[in-house]
């Protein structure tokens, strides 16, 4: 729904404030009471807050761990699904996320994308048809200068056509062994 959806929008708005706006307005995403402030125009660099609140606060008054987990959790694979576009499969495969010290205060994230690692990607994903894509960002205060939590994130990219065959496979085996 929500990809339909940004595929039909974006006939007449920027895919930037889709992916903004989007995100905002999704009941998912407001849930995990985190806000995307920031998208650049070529998606390569989005900023999300996340504001401690009583949505949010835990039992000793600090930001809650599940919080910063979900708010943080979708932002890189759906980056990436933009980015690189329809020729490519993106999945979440694996998120790790390590609390440093209790946030009691807004925490800020930044989800970056160099032009250089897009080409690796695209590379990588050209000589090999699958790979994992691991980045880590640190979840802060507004000015960097404390440290809430360290995010790992791995995401499965393939090309499409590779993606498509492998599935047929296994469903072929699947199908042989019953």
């Amino acid at each position: 729904m929500y990809a339909t959806s940004a595929k039909f929008l974006g006939k007449f708005v920027d895919k930037h404030l889709i992916f903004k706006y989007g995100f905002n307005l999704s009941p998912m995403y407001r849930r995990s009471t985190g806000k995307v402030f920031y998208v650049s125009k070529d998606l390569a660099t989005i900023k999300v807050k996340i504001p401690l609140s009583i949505k949010n606060r835990n039992y000793v008054g600090s930001l809650f761990g599940g919080s910063m987990s979900s708010a943080t959790d979708p932002i890189f694979m759906i980056q990436l699904i933009n980015i690189l576009g329809d020729d490519y499969v993106v999945w979440d495969k694996e998120a790790t996320i390590r609390f440093k010290r209790p946030a009691r205060e807004t925490a800020y994230a930044t989800f970056h994308f160099t032009e250089e690692e897009i080409e690796q990607i695209k590379r990588d994903v050209s000589d090999k048809n699958e790979i994992d894509v691991t980045k880590e960002l640190n979840i802060t205060n507004k000015d960097k200068t404390l440290i809430f939590a360290k995010l790992t994130k791995t995401v499965y990219v393939a090309n499409k056509s590779f993606f498509k065959e492998k599935r047929k496979n296994k469903k072929r085996v699947k199908n042989r062994s019953k």
